[in-house]
């Protein structure tokens, strides 16, 4: 009998059709009651496809007994309680290694749009604001340290474009890292009071939630620039709103927030901010490989062979199997 798979929020249609072509799908946001088709179909489950921003929790887990695997979509995976899936022995896989790119380009648009004012000066433009098109002098990329928090993949492939634009890169890992041109220090901390802009790469995990608190924005200071492409959870969300409206740091750019899709509206109110929907992962290209990389994991687990892209919470897990 095939492993079959529980899809518990919508994917896209070529996930779906994927997975249909190979395994029987069930498709939980559809059933009119949820609590019976759980109940009709949990010893079957063996494996689950996660949207983002998805709550995977043990209560859900608990819900299949035979749950092997958990493909999750997206390079984080901090909406899905890994330590119950290692504790049940649920193998956890994410899409990493085919958005860096992409995310990197984005990183780099956010900063300059963030430090050049661009949207705010295209907002002031379109609105005939022609007394001050500018809200206050420009900052400059020259002269200035960006400070990487999160030297990986992504990390290493903004660090090389910026590298482009003369700027002295430095970073701050949980891991000191071989490079040429980027200098390690030893804490997040460290690292906020030798750049000037400290750009967020952090996975979402338990060890980064909350690292860039109001001690590392009081330490990056009043001409510092913040910019999160990493996971929301990486920085006190609070801290950063007091920080900007008090002008503990200049300006902050962000594609990511922690609690997707709310936004404070005290983080939308300030000008000095350019916010993005999280389009760091929205190119054709990208999507389509992250959401194939979902359905790979579970046709490779289903085949016998193991999942492809476990994350290193449960990677071991799959041995037990």
């Amino acid at each position: 009998m095939p492993m079959s798979v529980i899809m518990p929020y919508p994917m896209t249609d070529h996930v779906i059709a994927r997975i249909e072509a190979k395994l029987p799908l069930v498709r939980l946001w559809e059933a009119e009651g949820q609590t019976a088709t759980i109940r009709e179909v949990s010893a079957q489950i063996r494996g689950m496809a996660a949207a983002p921003h998805s709550t995977i929790d043990a209560a859900l887990m608990d819900q299949f007994p035979n749950l092997e695997i958990i493909a999750s979509l997206g390079v984080g995976y901090d909406t899905v309680d890994t330590r119950h899936a290692a504790d049940r022995h649920i193998v956890v896989t994410h899409t990493p290694g085919v958005l860096n790119e992409d995310v990197a380009d984005l990183a780099i648009g956010l900063m300059l749009s963030t430090i050049l004012q661009i949207h705010d000066a295209s907002r002031r433009f379109r609105a005939q604001i022609t007394s001050k098109i500018v809200a206050e002098p420009l900052m400059t990329l020259r002269g200035r340290t960006l400070g990487i928090l999160g030297l990986r993949r992504t990390g290493k492939a903004i660090a090389r474009r910026c590298e482009a634009f003369g700027l002295k890169i430095c970073y701050y890992g949980r891991t000191m890292r071989e490079s040429a041109f980027c200098r390690y220090f030893s804490s997040v901390h460290a690292l906020a009071e030798a750049s000037d802009i400290l750009m967020v790469v952090a996975p979402g995990l338990a060890a980064t939630k909350g690292l860039v608190n109001a001690s590392v924005l009081e330490a990056l200071g009043s001409e510092g620039v913040l910019i999160n492409v990493g996971r929301g959870s990486v920085v006190d969300e609070k801290a950063l709103i007091e920080a900007l409206r008090r002008g503990v740091i200049r300006s902050a750019g962000l594609d990511i927030y922690p609690n997707e899709p709310n936004v404070p509206p005290a983080l939308i109110a300030l000008d000095h901010v350019v916010l993005l929907p999280h389009i760091g992962l929205a190119t054709q290209s990208t999507r389509r490989a992250m959401h194939d990389l979902v359905v790979d994991n579970l046709l490779s687990w289903a085949a016998g062979n193991g999942a492809l892209t476990s994350i290193p919470e449960t990677s071991w897990a799959s041995k037990l199997r």
